[in-house]
């Protein structure tokens, strides 16, 4: 009997509980050629949700004297660390208002895990290496995912609701947000067009190694 009452209560739960949707996000830029690397969230109108922060921490490597990847999406709280898998030093820092901080030149793992708390963009770059730059995008939502080489990202999980939706790209000239309904079992796309500003990293010579800081 209290066998069947449990499965009963569950299906009712079941039924009750609203289904989630999905959202892909596709960004092209003018052309049609697919943009990777875009951070594409959604946050639910006028309900906050709580977030869950990763226990172990991310990391976003150093190899090749590049950072990879280049750019990272997190929620608040996070930490990150920095390992150095080249076999000269890095000096990693950051002078974002969302994140400041410096990791003092080392190889291998480095002493200091860095907790991003607050939302905002954070460009990481290396003392010793000019060319070395990579992103880091902290969001104050649960709902976020980055587009792939297709330029193309899938955000699951969506309770039925109105949502801000924006997307984020290290070149991106202008603002991307629009506001859109997820329903039950919704299962939707959205095209966005963007426009990028020209790639004005530093490209580093193609025989350049490096000094040798140890």
């Amino acid at each position: 009997m209290r066998r069947l009452i449990a499965i009963l209560t569950l299906a009712c739960l079941c039924r009750s509980a609203p289904a989630a949707g999905i959202v892909r996000v596709v960004t092209r830029d003018p052309a049609g050629t697919p943009v990777a690397d875009a951070v594409a969230s959604l946050t639910l109108v006028g309900s906050p949700e709580a977030l869950t922060v990763p226990k172990e921490p991310v990391a976003i490597v150093q190899r090749d004297q590049e950072f990879s990847p280049y750019v990272t999406a997190v929620v608040v709280g996070t930490r990150v660390v920095f390992p150095n898998r080249d076999t000269v030093q890095h000096h990693v820092y950051s002078v974002s208002a969302a994140k400041k901080f410096e990791i003092p030149l080392y190889i291998g793992d480095a002493a200091e895990t860095i907790v991003f708390d607050r939302p905002g963009v954070v460009t990481l770059g290396c003392n010793i290496h000019d060319w070395m730059v990579a992103y880091v995008v902290v969001l104050s939502t649960p709902h976020f995912a980055k587009t792939d080489s297709g330029g193309s990202a899938d955000l699951t999980s969506l309770p039925p609701g109105r949502y801000r939706l924006e997307v984020w790209h290290p070149r991106l000239s202008a603002k991307v947000d629009r506001e859109l309904t997820v329903a039950e079992h919704d299962d939707t796309t959205q095209v966005i067009s963007v426009t990028l500003r020209p790639d004005r990293r530093i490209r580093r010579a193609p025989d350049a190694g490096g000094a040798d800081y140890r």
